[in-house]
């Protein structure tokens, strides 16, 4: 399949172009730092944001896409299932 936008450099308002499986993680960060995390099955997300912060989104409904730049997803205080990070 021909991808016309294969020699463009992808940006923070482009679509993402990779992704995989988040398996929360107390000690482990993420092999690449999200754009934004998929969130299948809804619950609380704890996250440690790229800058450093440490955040808790509460009552985030399933099938959200949230525009989080991420580094790690804890398993402490994280409810949320089937999540998904996307870059």
């Amino acid at each position: 399949m021909a991808d016309i936008y294969a020699h463009t450099t992808p940006g923070l308002t482009s679509p993402a172009i990779d992704g995989s499986m988040i398996v929360p993680d107390d000690g482990g960060d993420l092999a690449h730092v999200s754009r934004a995390i998929y969130v299948g099955s809804g619950g609380q997300v704890a996250a440690q944001l790229a800058s450093g912060s440490m955040v808790t989104l509460s009552a985030v409904p399933s099938g959200t896409l949230l525009p989080l730049r991420v580094r790690r997803v804890m398993a402490t205080g994280t409810s949320a299932g089937n999540l998904v990070a996307l870059w």
